[in-house]
């Protein structure tokens, strides 16, 4: 029985990321399943000629790739899948995709990975107050009196997680071997859902009023959109501490900077508003502000997982299965 021909496909992404998303053992496996070249990354599709593109019927794409509109697609009349080696597709497709009924998918599962374990190391070393003694102790170099661990400690800590997204979800897990006292806010899960991922379901405002430490893992959708104004974090309790790898949008950055200035509240900050802040931005001096520059997300090494992921979906092509990570244009109403 003759074997089918691989199907043809193209890179459209920033050049720049392709090493690290597909390096050799990665890239090998992906040329076993599709006719690429990996010497051919399109910045832009105007670039490439009607013939080479008219062939392609996948696209793996990433982070720099060109928006994929109508005109595009008419130059793609054989393209049926996107196989997107990033996040979210949000800003990358037009409405043409999902009018061609074209299969779309996303690593976004592989790059929650790295966020929600960052996010439990910051919840872990929050609870010990890690951060801020760690700033005293570099000042005093001397170690503090018993009494002053009353409020230290990780055992019944009230954790507060804003959003079931997929970091949300993934957090919940390794949430699990630990003794925290854990409540979620989500208004797409409910009361036996949230219990199922190890949280009790509660009201925003009751969840910020009651967390010891508040983890943001909501999407930025204009129905997130400043979530957590000035009247909500005032609802956080003296002393508490709001980690985000989300995005800087959920929250009111005048009245976050206010809250950490006056030193009620701390934080750790993966992502701000602006990013990255501006150089005399108080912030980035606070000894109880954790600052990182957008590290949460796969980098390094970790991008290879993202590669792989495409991988996989192409593998399930092969054998004649629909994506395992599919995205639908109506996910990207409530998702990033």
């Amino acid at each position: 029985m003759p074997v089918a021909p691989l199907p043809t496909a193209l890179f459209a992404m920033d050049p720049a990321h392709l090493p690290a998303l597909f390096p050799p053992p990665v890239l090998a496996r992906l040329r076993q399943l599709v006719r690429i070249d990996p010497g051919l990354v399109v910045r832009d599709f105007a670039d490439q000629s009607a013939a080479s593109l008219a062939e392609v019927e996948i696209l793996i794409t990433g982070w720099g790739c060109p928006h994929i509109g109508a005109d595009v697609l008419a130059a793609m009349p054989r393209l049926r899948r996107v196989l997107h080696a990033a996040g979210s597709v949000r800003s990358l497709l037009g409405p043409a995709v999902w009018e061609r009924d074209i299969a779309v998918s996303s690593a976004v599962y592989a790059n929650a990975l790295p966020v929600a374990e960052y996010a439990l190391a910051a919840i872990l070393l929050a609870g010990k107050d890690a951060f801020v003694r760690r700033e005293r102790f570099r000042v005093e170099t001397v170690y503090p009196p018993p009494t002053d661990y009353a409020d230290v400690g990780n055992l019944g800590r009230r954790l507060g997680i804003i959003g079931a997204s997929r970091v949300g979800r993934r957090l919940l897990e390794l949430l699990r071997p630990f003794d925290f006292d854990v409540s979620l806010y989500d208004p797409y899960v409910d009361e036996a859902e949230a219990l199922a991922l190890g949280a009790v379901s509660l009201p925003l405002d009751e969840l910020l009023r009651g967390s010891d430490i508040v983890s943001l893992h909501a999407p930025d959708i204009p129905e997130t959109y400043r979530m957590l104004d000035r009247r909500r974090l005032a609802l956080i309790r003296d002393g508490g501490v709001l980690v985000n790898t989300s995005r800087g949008a959920l929250i009111d950055p005048d009245a976050l900077t206010d809250e950490l200035v006056s030193r009620r509240l701390s934080a750790v900050l993966d992502v701000t508003e602006p990013e990255p802040l501006p150089a005399d931005s108080p912030l980035y001096g606070l000894p109880n502000v954790f600052l990182t520059p957008h590290i949460a997300g796969s980098l390094g090494n970790e991008l290879s997982r993202l590669g792989s992921t495409v991988v996989e979906e192409l593998e399930r092509d092969r054998a004649g299965l629909p994506p395992q990570h599919a995205v639908r244009s109506a996910d990207l109403t409530r998702a990033a």
